[in-house]
């Protein structure tokens, strides 16, 4: 894929560097850099108007990144018009800086043609993330579109998993043989003009295509010309097979503070390599991934359509409801001694709560160290007991905390034992669970980041309701 290199970096004035600026941008920004809402409405009745030039007018001085906040912000329907009216505006540059969900409404609005011109700017996955969302048929038409060369490389990013380091990974890079000297490598990057701008290191291959090591640029310019590459270059390299989970190439990469590391095909063949950069944005996006999922709320996106947020929001709630109907089966049971004793209907809810928190407190840990592989199988049974040790420090502390202003407000030192003893034991079952269940579940090969909180929930409120209405039962506080 080419590579675009005439976008203007952004400084600390995110429109000093760019050509377009004429000094119009200033006001359509306030003091944060955000587009202001006067300057949205104005392109919206541009748009209105059906006046195309006042709407290129409008955002030709803006910077890339704010042309794509404006997709943003402009309502669905304004998306299509505007990315037609402002024809060469909407570069390589805008479309990686794009929400996903506004992204495939651009495209959806833009002919095959451009879609395909646009692609064979990017680099090879950004291109691959832009047309593996796109229709079956919509796909056909923009690869028939694009240049041979670039129509092979998407076509063959396409071929491999989603998600996989396959489809993460670019395919321009600098592979030289072993046999070259310092000289050589230097003669053969000012020469070929053809060769990838951006790179950080040099892989060096063997006859099969092989990787056998790498050199870093700055070692190359302090290096004498007539030095072997083979006498320089780091032969310890870490190798990404093309179908490893990103996830997983992002934990390797943070592991051995990579910068770039090679991929391999089947046959160990460099095929591609990863950067840092790519990595950046999977670690955003798994860690922000793992957060909406503990939560229910799917995607999370404010750009996802409403009928998606609806389905993976309501499918949790409907569970939580099953849970929680659990819970009101062990009150009911108690139902008696709840009649009996009114202040047990008052404190029960403080019981359920706090184990609540102490439950999701240990979840957060484990699934976030699930996540970054420091629990495994090996630690496991030493985690555990960590966390018990936690859970009854904890338990203690808020057991004698309630028992004693229970005994003082109530005037009854038995319920305050009551609850003091309901407290400790839910908050040691809650941190148990917290990190038992997210456990189980990994061994499970099923996501501890999706139903753990369900699991967790239901453990601790009916744990808490349970253990507190049962210890009031029988230190004869009340009867069923």
């Amino acid at each position: 894929m080419t590579e675009t290199t005439d976008a203007p970096l952004r400084d600390s004035d995110p429109h000093s560097a760019d050509p377009h600026d004429s000094g119009d941008a200033s006001t359509s920004l306030d003091e944060d850099n955000r587009l202001l809402p006067g300057f949205v409405s104005d392109v919206c009745e541009t748009l209105d108007r059906g006046d195309d030039e006042a709407t290129y007018d409008l955002v030709e001085p803006l910077h890339p990144a704010d042309i794509a906040d404006l997709f943003e912000l402009v309502e669905r329907e304004y998306r299509g018009p505007l990315a037609r009216a402002i024809t060469d505006l909407l570069g390589a540059d805008v479309l990686t800086e794009l929400n996903d969900y506004v992204r495939d409404d651009v495209i959806d609005a833009l002919p095959a043609a451009q879609v395909a011109e646009l692609a064979g700017q990017l680099e090879t996955d950004d291109a691959v993330a832009i047309i593996e969302e796109m229709e079956e048929a919509d796909q056909r038409a923009v690869l028939a579109e694009l240049e041979p060369a670039d129509r092979a490389a998407i076509v063959d990013a396409l071929s491999f998993p989603e998600e996989s380091a396959g489809r993460l990974m670019q395919r321009d890079l600098v592979a030289v043989p072993e046999h070259m000297n310092v000289g050589q490598l230097i003669d053969y990057l000012r020469e070929h003009a053809d060769l990838t701008t951006e790179f950080w290191e040099i892989f060096i291959v063997d006859a099969k295509h092989r990787p056998v090591g790498t050199c870093q640029l700055s070692w190359i310019l302090r290096t004498p010309r007539h030095i072997a590459l083979a006498d320089v270059m780091k032969r310890d390299q870490t190798l990404i097979p093309t179908d490893m989970d990103q996830e997983e190439v992002a934990l390797r990469f943070q592991k051995y503070a990579l910068i770039s590391a090679a991929v391999i095909d089947g046959a160990g063949r460099l095929v591609g390599q990863i950067t840092v950069d790519d990595i950046i944005h999977i670690v955003q996006e798994e860690a922000g991934e793992d957060i909406l999922r503990m939560s229910g709320a799917g995607d999370g996106d404010i750009n996802e359509p409403i009928r998606q947020s609806y389905s993976s929001r309501v499918r949790w709630l409907i569970a939580n409801l099953g849970t929680a109907l659990v819970a009101s089966g062990i009150i009911a049971v108690f139902g008696g001694a709840i009649e009996q004793l009114v202040a047990l209907a008052v404190l029960m809810p403080i019981v359920a709560s706090v184990g609540g928190n102490a439950g999701t407190q240990t979840m957060a840990v484990a699934v976030r160290a699930l996540a970054m592989n420091q629990l495994t199988q090996s630690n496991t049974r030493r985690i555990i007991g960590r966390e018990l040790r936690i859970a009854v420090l904890n338990g203690a502390t808020v057991a004698v905390l309630i028992g004693v202003g229970t005994g003082i407000v109530f005037a009854d030192l038995m319920l305050g034992g009551v609850i003091a003893l309901a407290i400790l034991v839910n908050i040691i079952v809650a941190g148990m669970a917290g990190v038992i269940v997210p456990v189980t579940l990994d061994r499970l090969e099923q996501d501890p980041a999706v139903a753990s909180s369900v699991f967790v929930t239901m453990i601790t409120d009916s744990m808490g309701f349970f253990a507190f209405l049962g210890l009031a039962v029988a230190s004869g506080l009340a009867s069923l």
